[in-house]
């Protein structure tokens, strides 16, 4: 007799992790991405896996502005964004890099980037993320939101699904939406 409450129980017991879930988006594997203030929509790959978020770069400088530090990059999307970007620099993020990216020469296990703060639209969400900075010209998607940013949209990732957010239609202030 016991057993036959053993069911109603343990989903009882589940309730709690779906009424948080419920306030929660659904994104796919894959989404459109509106990058405010650089006026562009790219694929973006969502990944629970990685921690930061990194934006495909190229000719990335470091530069002081009235005693800021700032970085000047160009997009290493397509031969259609040749104007550089100027942005503060928010910090300067320690990526682990892989084995087969370690150079003992160097003897560190880490590569240094420079970190921006940006606007992204996904869906109808609008929220101010950092991402690094990287060329990843030879990756299939130009950003990749990883799991600190996918925290600041209240994301769900459901791997079976692509563009599930649809394309961006948001507000102009990431601020307001959080």
């Amino acid at each position: 007799m016991r057993l036959k409450a053993l069911p109603p129980l343990l989903c009882l017991l589940a309730l709690p992790g779906i009424s948080i879930a419920a306030g929660k988006t659904v994104y796919g594997l894959n989404e459109y991405a509106r990058l405010s203030g650089i006026d562009l929509e790219v694929a973006a790959k969502l990944d629970t896996g990685a921690k930061t978020a990194s934006l495909s770069a190229r000719d990335i400088k470091r530069f002081k502005r009235n005693g800021e530090s700032w970085v000047r990059f160009y997009l290493a999307i397509d031969t259609a964004h040749s104007h550089p970007i100027e942005r503060p620099l928010a910090r300067v993020s320690k990526i682990k890099r892989r084995a087969g990216d370690y150079d003992p020469d160097e003897d560190k296990n880490y590569t240094a980037r420079p970190v921006i703060a940006l606007d992204v639209c996904m869906g109808s969400a609008l929220r101010s993320i950092e991402v690094n900075l990287t060329d990843r010209s030879a990756f299939q998607y130009p950003l990749l939101i990883g799991s600190e940013a996918l925290k600041r949209f209240d994301a769900l990732v459901d791997p079976s699904l692509k563009y599930a957010a649809g394309k961006p239609a948001c507000a102009t202030d990431a601020h307001t939406a959080e």
